[in-house]
């Protein structure tokens, strides 16, 4: 009999616990909340073959994102007129964004909204819809089962002590004992069952526009985003490009605009006034840039005294002869013409006589042949330079030539690029090429343009691209808009929509210093991105 009433108040007390949890969660359960989930803000988009629209309503506002098809430029100053559903506005610009007010924005459903876009001379009309999701729906807030605790502990309790007294049987003492097990095991139940000490209110999904990659492996780049990037697109044209070959070069003078300043004869150099011209100095041609005095021998010395003796003898007698033959002319005694003999033969000796002091005196002026700058000096006041030593080398800046070494025979097409060790590149015209080996290497010079030529220095090296007579056809994009990924592969960036962007497998081959050939993996006609590519490759 007593085993039969313990199970009755076991029953009991256990109904009595399964209702409890109704008063304390008012019918609802005990799981935890779903997380907060990040999704975008709605948006609308429109494409035409000028422009690229993306609008975001924002706080009673509407973002309006307008940039180039083609290559993705943030469009500026453009006019832009909106039908919406409240009527025609107009959209002003504010800091590269242009926007408009949209109360109706803030309606759930789809709006269709008219875009009229002026910029320039380019006039289009795009039509976009915008859905408006309706507001998420918030989590209710569940009651502490930590207040409804004490009463249904109590209850339990006393329910569990009464039954020995009712029934005035002193066996039923465990009824209490059991009714603790039960509250107890109820108490670590509801701890599991809620996770933690109380409920809190479900959060509201969170909108934030931020890049990200899709689970298809797609990038989504915001707008605004985009525009911090300078994300550059452009339309791949699959048309023959002439090849390129890379040739090792150097920098030289042109033969036509430089020039060496050299010594005759050796000889003791001295300054002009003014001093020895400087590095880098500019200097027009016959300006005087040096003496040189031709240093004597103590034989050269005696000679030169004897020459000169010999010169005053000889000049002595022949004044005092044209001096006679004056005064016998007046006498007819002497001819006329021997007379004017007389005095050419002085003249001469006096001309030999002024030679010879100019030799011993007078010292060589070095001259510059050529306009230009000094390059390179080798001149100190006293020294004694060589014959033939070049004392200074005058360049035109604005007229360089490349020369680079070809090791396969090919035919130019004319055109090249010369890129330096720190990558900026100048453009070449092909002048011509060699027929004589130089270090089993055909010479092939090119004449460098005059923008940014005068940042060269003479002897410099740098790798030219020249172009060949060889034509491939495929895609041309930069070489900054080829991606390597981990597993070597080539990938290049397609814009697929106005925020997506997707990774293309390619394969491309060397185009010139700039620029690759893709050959195969992307069809033409696709946007391509050419600026921004690495760094849209780091959105995670």
């Amino acid at each position: 009999m007593s085993i039969k009433i313990a199970a009755r108040v076991a029953a009991l007390i256990c109904v009595f616990l399964g209702a409890s949890p109704l008063f304390a969660h008012e019918g609802h359960d005990h799981a935890a909340p779903p997380p907060a989930i990040a999704k975008l803000a709605p948006r609308a988009e429109a494409q035409s073959p000028a422009f690229e629209l993306v609008a975001v309503p924002k706080n009673g506002q509407l973002d309006i994102w307008l940039d180039r098809f083609a290559t993705n430029e943030p469009v500026v100053g453009a006019s832009i007129s909106i039908e919406t559903p409240d009527g025609p506005v107009e959209a002003k610009a504010e800091s590269g964004v242009y926007r408009a007010p949209a109360p109706w924005a803030a309606k759930p459903g789809r709006h269709d909204l008219i875009f009229t876009v002026s910029a320039g001379s380019d006039i289009d009309v795009l039509t976009a819809s915008l859905t408006v999701p309706p507001p998420p729906l918030t989590g209710a807030v569940s009651r502490n089962p930590d207040k409804a605790w004490p009463f249904v502990a109590g209850l339990a309790l006393l329910i569990g002590a009464a039954i020995p007294i009712l029934l005035r049987n002193r066996r039923l003492l465990w009824a209490p004992a059991l009714a603790a097990c039960v509250v107890a095991l109820y108490g670590v139940a509801s701890l599991f069952a809620r996770g933690g000490p109380g409920d809190s209110p479900a959060p509201s999904p969170v909108t934030m526009d931020r890049p990200g990659v899709a689970d298809d492996g797609s990038i989504f780049a915001p707008k605004a985003s985009q525009r911090i990037l300078a994300v550059r697109t452009r339309l791949g044209e699959n048309v023959p490009h002439a090849l390129s070959v890379e040739l090792p070069g150097r920098i030289i003078p042109d033969p036509n605009a430089s020039g060496l300043v050299q010594t005759a004869t050796a000889g003791r150099l001295s300054p002009p006034p003014g001093g020895f011209p400087r590095l880098g100095a500019k200097v027009r041609k016959g300006d005087v840039l040096a003496y040189s005095t031709v240093p004597f021998l103590a034989i050269d010395q005696s000679t030169l005294h004897q020459t000169a003796g010999d010169l005053d003898q000889q000049i002595a007698i022949a004044e005092r002869r044209v001096a006679r033959y004056e005064i016998l002319i007046k006498t007819q005694s002497v001819a006329q013409a021997t007379l004017d003999e007389a005095r050419l033969a002085l003249q001469g000796m006096r001309e030999r006589r002024a030679d010879v002091e100019k030799v011993k005196r007078e010292p060589e002026p070095l001259v510059a042949p050529v306009d230009g700058v000094i390059a390179s000096a080798n001149a100190m006041a006293g020294q004694i330079a060589d014959a033939n030593a070049v004392i200074f080398q005058i360049v035109d800046p604005q007229r360089l030539w490349v020369e680079a070494l070809a090791f396969d025979p090919k035919t130019y097409a004319g055109k090249g690029m010369a890129k330096t060790a720190d990558g900026k590149g100048f453009a070449l015209d092909f002048i011509g090429a060699g027929l004589a080996d130089r270090n089993q290497a055909t010479p092939v010079d090119f004449a460098l343009r005059a923008e940014g030529a005068d940042a060269l220095r003479l002897g410099q090296f740098v790798t030219v691209s020249a172009q060949v007579e060889e034509e491939k056809t495929g895609l041309a994009v930069p070489r900054s808009s080829v991606v390597r990924r981990g597993d070597g592969q080539s990938v290049v960036f397609e814009h697929i929509r106005a925020e997506v962007f997707a990774a293309r497998d390619v394969r491309v081959e060397p185009l010139d210093s700039e620029n690759v050939l893709v050959v195969a993996g992307i069809e033409p006609g696709k946007r391509i991105v050419v600026q921004g590519a690495q760094l849209l490759d780091q959105v995670r």
